[in-house]
């Protein structure tokens, strides 16, 4: 398992997706899977930093876990902002056009169906948001 500790910052999104990519190429995952991973850390990660600690800042940890046996990635997220489960949020009526959709919630909706787990839990004044994609 890789980590990295970094300011929960919109300027260090390059740097979180990086990371991850080097993990993923490292232990050779189809690009399809690789584009899919990204996405939804872009999106999880920039939730962090716009969101969890607001109006100040703080940090995150992300962590990589590439699993043989199955063949599967775990990447978590662990910051101690506001507490906040992005799986109890509702899920966007997609059938409306957009004019019709509230703002908001698309993301982690996008996430939710491109991922084949996601697992939340709050300890220790932390959120903690694994993914998990089957390679």
């Amino acid at each position: 398992m890789k980590e990295l500790k970094i300011k929960a910052s919109i300027e260090n999104l390059e740097r979180v997706i990086a990371f991850v990519d080097e993990e993923l190429e490292n232990n050779d995952c189809p690009i399809k899977l690789q584009m899919q991973i990204d996405v939804a850390v872009e999106e999880i990660f920039v939730n962090i930093a716009s969101y969890a600690y607001q109006p100040g800042e703080g940090d995150a940890t992300i962590s990589i876990d590439i699993i043989k046996d199955p063949s599967r990635v775990e990447i978590t997220f662990i910051d101690s902002g506001i507490a906040y489960n992005p799986l109890e949020k509702e899920d966007p009526d997609v059938t409306l056009s957009a004019e019709e959709r509230q703002i908001g919630g698309l993301g982690i909706f996008m996430v939710k169906k491109s991922m084949d787990d996601m697992i939340y839990n709050y300890s220790n004044g932390q959120n903690i948001l694994k993914i998990i994609k089957n390679l």
